[in-house]
């Protein structure tokens, strides 16, 4: 169960950056930082499909679409967590991923969200 209100509106993603300013907004409230975090392990199906695709080269398409997919639950997560927390915008927006084990990976997104208003 979420400890947050829901959210009024979800954030335009035109309002996430990795810089630390909007061009053409202030930055009136500094809200906190927020993250979405996504834990996830391999199937052993797409591990099979992947060590066929390695063996021929090129793109391995079934951990791209994972890490993609993966890359997208967090962002989301982490913009549902700024708008709950009444935030308009998210600056120094980042990525980070670690190993938790083999075949476990976590990623998490992360940045400051802020509320803006036009300058």
């Amino acid at each position: 169960m979420s400890t947050y209100p829901p959210p009024s509106q979800a954030l335009n993603h035109a309002f996430i950056t990795s810089a630390l300013e909007l061009p053409g907004y202030r930055i009136v409230q500094n809200v906190g930082v927020v993250r979405g975090i996504v834990v996830r392990s391999r199937n052993v199906i797409a591990t099979l499909g992947a060590n066929l695709q390695t063996m021929i080269g090129g793109d391995i398409t079934l951990f791209t679409e994972l890490c993609e997919r993966t890359r997208q639950d967090s962002f989301a997560m982490m913009s549902l967590h700024a708008a709950q927390l009444g935030a308009n915008a998210i600056i120094a927006f980042r990525y980070d991923a670690n190993e938790l084990q083999k075949g476990v990976t976590e990623v998490i997104a992360y940045g400051t969200a802020v509320i803006v208003e036009k300058s």
